[in-house]
């Protein structure tokens, strides 16, 4: 097996608190992240081959965060370099990214002034047999949709295995162009479609019925699941596997389960329920590294889910935009959980 390449931008959270201390203490903590780079960091860690492609400046600071990519055992010799500024986000620590007050500052950065006929496929794809990419990325703006695009095509011309997380996000849709615009184009070519229902709606143009919106039942949440897959399966038959993660505010942590379709059968995981958590942001991310890790080892659909989505709840007490729970840490919350 060859690596597995995650494509899309690297960020910086930085995280002020919510009642402005940091200004007293002129202290902004930060996390170098990005959905597709939180894969690749959690693959790496997982003594998976992993390999990371986005677009950076020539300045020290990306040289300094090339290192500590490096330092994680992350391949980053795809990387392009040009334009001139790291894209940015602020997001108070523990705040889910779908929350209202999260602040891009991605616009004109080096990943987002990316444009089609620059990057040479077959070299970036040299080597690889898995590509992962979001649904964030072609929401940046028309260029780099159109790069998804022609990213998609070249490694599904090679064969190589493509994988795309449904993350939707409200504010980054702003080029007049709907999700559901895009996404289909993409998710022709992939072979792991992972969100949920609700983004399967809303990017993929896959109904649900009104009762959905007002039910809270985990059997009815779980029959739509199967649903929703079979429909995306139908309309995508390239697609082999459709994952859905269900997380739901309990307390002041969460209930969190998930579910995988494929030859025709809905599996479930296990459930996990938390009164507290530390950090929403990643878990996604890391369940759908678990997925990969599971697949590209060539584990059982159920081991795979189950150990994806322990990844996932992990994350939610580690305070940064990676995993930092190693194969063996997963295991252990398996156990703990049996």
């Amino acid at each position: 097996m060859g690596k597995v390449l995650s494509f899309g931008e690297l960020l910086l959270r930085i995280c002020p608190d919510g009642d402005g201390e940091w200004l007293a203490e002129n202290k902004l903590p930060f996390y170098i992240g990005g959905a597709e780079l939180n894969v690749a960091t959690a693959l790496a860690l997982w003594d998976i081959p992993s390999a990371y492609f986005t677009a950076l400046p020539e300045n020290f600071m990306s040289e300094q965060i090339i290192t500590y990519m490096d330092d994680c055992k992350i391949d980053t010799s795809k990387i392009h370099h040009g334009g001139d500024r790291i894209g940015l986000y602020y997001l108070p620590k523990g705040k889910d990214l779908k929350n209202a007050g999260v602040i891009y500052d991605r616009a004109n950065s080096a990943f987002a002034m990316l444009q089609t006929g620059t990057i040479d496929w077959d070299k970036v794809l040299d080597g690889v047999t898995w590509f992962h990419f979001s649904a964030i990325c072609p929401a940046l703006n028309q260029a780099a949709a159109d790069v998804c695009l022609e990213a998609v095509k070249a490694a599904s011309a090679k064969g190589i295995t493509i994988s795309i997380d449904l993350n939707f996000r409200a504010k980054l849709w702003q080029y007049g162009k709907q999700s559901s615009d895009i996404i289909p184009q993409l998710a022709q070519y992939c072979d792991l479609i992972m969100g949920n229902i609700w983004a399967a709606e809303k990017m993929l143009s896959i109904s649900l019925p009104e009762f959905i919106h007002e039910t809270s039942d985990k059997d009815t949440y779980l029959e739509q699941a199967k649903n929703t897959s079979e429909a995306i399966v139908k309309k995508y038959p390239k697609c082999k596997w459709v994952a859905n993660t269900f997380r739901f505010d309990y307390k002041q942590g969460i209930k969190y389960y998930t579910a995988l379709y494929t030859n025709n059968e809905l599996l479930v995981s296990k459930e996990y329920v938390s009164e507290k958590i530390l950090d929403k942001v990643g878990s996604g991310d890391c369940f759908m590294a678990g997925l990969i890790y599971g697949f590209y080892q060539g584990n059982g659909s159920l081991e795979t889910l189950n150990f994806a989505t322990a990844a996932a709840y992990n994350k939610l007490y580690i305070p940064s935009d990676c995993t930092t729970a190693t194969v063996a840490d997963v295991k252990k919350t398996l156990a703990e959980n049996d």
